[in-house]
């Protein structure tokens, strides 16, 4: 029980400190309301998942000084100056307005988009492959059994998470009071996640 807690303890830390996926699930609550946001919000507890299953496997591919890891951490990278500048070029294009949701089959459409965006965001986020690697090391001796336990209860504290995120930023009364600010939100969005991907780009050139 004392490793259950440590473990839980460190992932929901994780889950507080703002990334990729965070400013996804924002951006998406925001511009289109947290019912189309639950799809990148699967998007991304489906790619946790898959890092928690290869972490956990212990396989050597994850390995942070093996060539397949370092591939991984570069397309991240690139995924991240990619979506940053997106975010800063089309910042205040998202019209609020359009969350009403007045037209079923676009808010479908755009669930499913969400869900790919959000599975891409994930797999290509550097700190979920170098975060579920380290965190396998401190379960490296529990049984199976176990270990099934702590990649369920992962999976479904960041969905969980994730959702939660969406339903507050995503709520149509806190959207319009806060329609005024999307832009910036986007822009600062932006700037983060190019900040970030520089801040690995750089990490990898100086080790």
């Amino acid at each position: 029980m004392e490793q259950f807690l440590m473990v839980a303890a460190a992932h929901f830390l994780a889950l507080l400190s703002p990334g990729p996926d965070f400013f996804l699930v924002a951006r998406s609550a925001m511009s289109a309301g947290w019912r189309v946001a639950t799809g990148a919000c699967l998007g991304i507890a489906l790619a946790n998942g898959a890092f928690i299953l290869t972490a956990f496997a212990g396989l050597s591919a994850l390995r942070p000084d093996s060539a397949l890891f370092i591939v991984i951490q570069l397309a991240g990278c690139a995924y991240l100056l990619y979506i940053g500048s997106l975010f800063i070029r089309h910042a205040g294009s998202s019209s609020l307005a359009a969350t009403d949701h007045s037209h079923p089959p676009s808010v479908q459409t755009s669930w499913w988009q969400g869900l790919g965006m959000g599975l891409v965001s994930g797999i290509l986020n550097p700190k979920n492959a170098l975060f579920y690697v380290s965190l396998a090391s401190m379960v490296a001796n529990a049984s199976l059994g176990w270990k099934l336990f702590y990649g369920l209860w992962m999976f479904t504290v960041v969905l969980a998470w994730d959702v939660l995120v969406a339903m507050a930023i995503g709520n149509l009364r806190i959207r319009r009071q806060f329609s005024r600010s999307l832009p910036w939100l986007e822009r600062v969005s932006g700037a983060v996640l190019i900040a970030l991907a520089l801040a690995v780009i750089i990490h990898l050139l100086w080790r």
